[in-house]
């Protein structure tokens, strides 16, 4: 079992959700959340709002097997403030209820990000009548409602999202061409104001190993930090591909954030294939979530593993990648593939 700070942490999340609540039915000693939180780690998964909704099973899968959610979508800005000024938090308000009715905690996602944007809001920077003063109010004011809203129901809020280039350049934005690189350091500082408690992150993909992107964001973390900028943590994605290498260094990575005193977190893992699936295919992803996952119980400051969904039949990979898919824990059918038992039995072997 694994004794650090994360302890702490879990618990002021546990915390944060309000009353003690105790999940709705005893869980098995086996699950993963269970397995998990004997090693002080929060594992999560997205999720499928309309699965929530409608599939019992989707439901009591979520609830047994998991102890932290993330809003797939619904907490996006083109879902929260679908006209400028009119927020509609109804639907990210049914999945803090659900996490809070069974013992789980919340991970905010996402506050700022170049996609899923609200039409009126690209629609008015692009005809001009969203100016750079206008962009940076309405900014501020989406992240101040938005954070005030769920004021100590969320434990970690990926702050900007994607904000770096695979090159190791900031991304170019409207937000960048229109108020500079300093965007970053407000969104920070307007999110804590609204709620200190809560932890926050940067997030983006092909970050595992040491490269320029990661190298990047190490960077703007350190000189971010440095200015009393309050950036606590740095979310990994972990959209890995099985027709490519392990990426190298991921432990190495982890500890150079920790050592600047940031927690760190594997946000969306998901691993996909081309299909269809075969025996061979299936324990080289098995592999990968465990390698991940590996690293995160390696490194005192990784404080939660959170899956892109958990089960192939609500996948968002089919629809992004032709061809491929199969990348979750759990197959259409919701039966365990080789990935939940490495996953499961990498958590059990660290009591």
């Amino acid at each position: 079992m694994r004794t650090r700070y994360a302890l702490v942490a879990a618990s002021a999340a546990v915390l944060m959700l309000g009353p003690a609540v105790q999940p709705a039915a005893a869980h098995d000693t086996g699950t993963l959340r269970d397995l998990a939180a004997r090693q002080d780690l929060r594992i999560g998964t997205a999720v499928d709002h309309s699965a929530l909704g409608g599939d019992t099973t989707y439901r009591d899968t979520l609830a047994r097997e998991f102890n932290s959610v993330t809003a797939e979508n619904v907490m996006k800005w083109e879902s929260v403030e679908p006209q400028r000024g009119v927020h509609d938090f109804t639907r990210a308000d049914e999945l803090v209820a659900f996490a809070r009715a069974h013992g789980q905690a919340v991970r905010g996602h996402t506050l700022l990000w170049h996609n899923q944007l609200p039409g009126w809001l690209t629609a008015g920077v692009a005809d001009g009548s969203i100016d750079a003063a206008a962009l940076r109010g309405i900014l501020r004011d989406h992240i101040t409602a938005q954070v005030r809203h769920f004021r100590g129901k969320v434990y970690q809020w990926d702050v900007v999202n994607e904000v770096v280039g695979d090159d190791g350049n900031l991304r170019d934005t409207l937000f960048l061409r229109l108020l500079g690189p300093g965007y970053i350091a407000d969104a920070f500082r307007w999110a804590h104001a609204a709620d200190p408690g809560t932890k926050l992150y940067l997030n983006d993909y092909n970050v595992e190993g040491v490269n320029a992107k990661s190298t990047a964001y190490y960077e703007l973390a350190r000189r971010l930090r440095a200015e009393g900028v309050p950036v606590h943590g740095f979310g990994i994605q972990g959209h890995l591909d099985i027709q490519y290498g392990f990426p190298g260094d991921v432990q190495t990575n982890l500890e150079r954030f920790a050592r600047l005193g940031m927690q760190t977190s594997f946000t969306e893992v998901d691993v996909r294939m081309t299909l269809p699936a075969d025996d061979a295919k299936l324990a080289r992803q098995a592999q990968d979530y465990r390698r991940l996952l590996q690293t995160c119980l390696n490194v005192r400051r990784c404080t939660s593993f959170t899956v892109w969904g958990y089960t192939d039949k609500y996948s968002w990979v089919p629809g992004f990648f032709t061809g491929q898919g199969a990348a979750n824990l759990l197959d259409e059918d919701f039966a365990p593939k080789p990935a939940y038992d490495a996953v499961r039995d990498e958590l059990a072997s660290r009591d």
